[in-house]
């Protein structure tokens, strides 16, 4: 039986996750693959806390070089993560013709299209399944599942902090400080939460997820992210009301030769199983030609679950590696010469559906300036809502619209905000009506 030695930078929470699997699961990890699993070192900048767990013949070490340079590595595992030492490490263990395997979506969405273009100079395979979704296999699906899908449109929930945060509020009306407070007691939240609470972290994951359903380069930058800080137990209180939940979701669609790609708070329909994914789970539903709807679910980090998804990126090298091939399943899903910049969606030009929330002065003909500002920039009003007590004398109005462009409702809001109608930053969401 053949022996692949493997690798690992980092030996955190995940890091940890992988070497238990290697070791407990050695005998199923061979019988699946074929050959003996060896994970020969493991280098970290901590070598004297206990881990838990017996490493055996495996070298544990305090420097890097030790796995990047050893001849006899097949397979480094980088599970440091930023974009630091990360990079320099993936890149040095590329240009030393290593496969790499990375959970490191921060790095894949900034440096993607040159790692991809290293990883093809010395063909070697670069592999990612738990960069998006923890255990859900989405970039196989993608990449392999779905190859003969042209993907129309993509909806996810991606980043488990934010979507527990937003079910205490919805199930208990706790403010968003309060919720944070408890995610990060609970260890879903950092102690510094504004990478996945602004949602620059669902960002990046849409990045890869955007790059694989259409063939496209990486692009990070043009993607409109919001986060969920403005999110109140009001607005998710009116939501439900009108048959609502609100969600952090990562939206992609095509259009032609471009793609419109956002991540920010959302109302969906409570009909949309999306919807009913609570607390630190995650979900994406996929609407592709071929197949329609489809959609995966299960838990996006921790320990175990994205070990797991290392795992099976390992097995799908080690397989190659012992068939004698390299490379066999495109790293973006395409051919390199396939893949081709394509141009996101301006915000400005989104058609969809709003709930706008204003606070407004209990004064006559406040309702009907509002309306005119509204109708005057070509937005329609579906409904208008006032609920709840008056307090210092204003009082929340909420309106739904029919579809409108972006464009209109900032100017209108701006517009709006400029007036004595209304006291603070009006609340704009908006809402995806099409269900999985």
């Amino acid at each position: 039986m053949k022996t692949i030695h493997i690798g690992i930078l980092g030996f955190g929470v995940v890091g940890t996750g992988v070497a238990r699997l290697l070791t407990r699961k050695k005998h199923l990890l061979e019988s699946r693959t074929g050959a003996h699993l060896h994970l020969k070192t493991i280098a970290d900048i901590d070598i004297k806390t206990d881990r838990g767990i017996d490493l055996g013949s495996t070298d544990l070490v305090d420097d890097a070089a030790a796995v990047l340079t050893d001849p006899d590595i097949d397979i480094v595992v980088e599970l440091i993560g930023g974009e630091t030492v990360a990079k320099d490490f993936i890149f040095q263990a590329l240009e030393n013709k290593k496969h790499v395997i990375t959970a490191n979506k921060a790095l894949l969405a900034g440096y993607g299209n040159e790692l991809v273009k290293t990883a093809r100079k010395n063909q070697v395979d670069l592999a990612f399944e738990a960069s998006c979704g923890g255990c859900m296999p989405i970039i196989k699906t993608l990449r392999e599942s779905l190859v003969a899908n042209d993907i129309h449109s993509m909806s996810a929930i991606l980043n488990g902090t934010c979507n527990y945060i937003l079910t205490r509020i919805s199930q208990e009306g706790c403010s968003f400080a309060e919720a944070l407070k408890k995610a990060q007691e609970l260890g879903f939240a950092e102690a510094e939460p504004s990478l996945d609470i602004d949602g620059h972290d669902t960002a990046h994951k849409l990045a890869i997820l955007n790059a694989l359903a259409h063939g496209m380069e990486i692009n990070l930058k043009e993607i409109h992210v919001e986060g969920i800080r403005h999110i109140t137990p009001m607005d998710i209180a009116f939501a439900g009301s009108f048959g609502y939940t609100i969600k952090l979701l990562a939206i992609g669609k095509i259009h032609g030769d471009h793609v419109e790609a956002r991540v920010h708070p959302t109302m969906i329909d409570n009909a949309n199983p999306l919807s009913h994914v609570d607390h630190s789970m995650n979900a994406i539903a996929i609407d592709a030609d071929a197949t329609g709807k489809t959609m995966l679910y299960g838990h996006g980090a921790g320990m175990m679950p994205t070990a797991s998804a290392v795992l099976s990126d390992i097995a799908d090298i080690a397989r190659n590696i012992i068939s004698g091939t390299k490379r066999r399943v495109p790293i973006l899903g395409y051919p390199e010469d396939n893949i081709r910049p394509m141009p996101i969606l301006s915000m400005k030009e989104l058609m969809t559906r709003y709930y706008l929330r204003f606070e407004a002065q209990d004064h006559p003909g406040v309702l009907s300036r509002i309306s005119g500002i509204l109708g005057e920039n070509q937005i329609s009003i579906k409904s208008v809502h006032q609920k709840g007590r008056k307090t210092n004398g204003k009082v929340p109005v909420v309106m739904i619209t029919h579809t409108a462009r972006e464009e209109w409702v900032q100017t209108a809001l701006s517009q709006i905000s400029a007036t004595d109608c209304v006291v603070g930053n009006p609340m704009v969401i908006r809402i995806e009506e099409e269900a999985v």
